[in-house]
């Protein structure tokens, strides 16, 4: 692994660690606001609520990332598959500009 490709696995993880963390820190305020609303609830209840719908924040956020990804994944086959395409018949355009010029150059010559 080349030292560029070090620095961007460190930077990736980085940024997932940075990403969790603002991930944990919604879903304790979302939670929090949940249970907020709810004042008849006991310190128990309240602590299971915030729990649970903490659980179920991260895991909603962590299948989102999930397809997040996913996504960009197939965005990427796909437009790589088109760049391929496009150069393909950018180097036959290419080919056969050079072989028309050439034949023109040559019957221009025998004239």
């Amino acid at each position: 692994m080349t030292a560029r490709e070090e620095e961007r696995a460190l930077v990736a993880q980085i940024e997932g660690h940075l990403l969790l963390a603002a991930a944990h820190e919604e879903c304790r305020a979302a939670a929090t606001r949940a249970a907020d609303r709810l004042s008849w609830l006991t310190d128990s209840q309240r602590d299971d609520l915030e729990r649970q719908f903490g659980a179920e924040y991260l895991e909603l956020s962590r299948a989102t990332w999930r397809r997040t990804a996913e996504r960009g994944e197939e965005l990427r086959r796909e437009y790589e598959q088109r760049y391929r395409i496009l150069r393909r018949r950018l180097m036959a355009s290419f080919l056969l500009a050079c072989t028309l010029w050439t034949a023109a150059t040559l019957i221009s010559l025998s004239a």
